[in-house]
């Protein structure tokens, strides 16, 4: 699995918790509608910390919260990998 769907899987499983869509998470963040989608397509593949930072505020997270899940902390970059 590549990097940028975890944190896709993670957008999904949450909307999905909390009964709420992907419009619906853009206008409680503040991200452009546009933006959230680029990112839960795959079109965005590594989004801003600030983009980030408001999705998990509305998911009434810390950004900490919301990067602390099992599949992204499991997950290992090669270390002949660009940064």
């Amino acid at each position: 699995m590549e990097y940028s769907e975890i944190y896709v899987n993670r957008i999904r499983k949450l909307c999905k918790e909390r009964g709420i869509t992907v419009n619906r998470l853009a206008t409680m963040s503040g991200v452009k509608q546009s933006t959230l989608d680029n990112i839960v397509r795959g079109l965005t593949v590594n989004p801003r910390v600030k983009t980030l930072h408001k999705i998990a505020h509305a998911f009434n997270m810390t950004l900490s919260e919301f990067l602390d899940f099992e599949e992204l902390n499991a997950y290992g970059f090669d270390e002949d990998e660009d940064e």
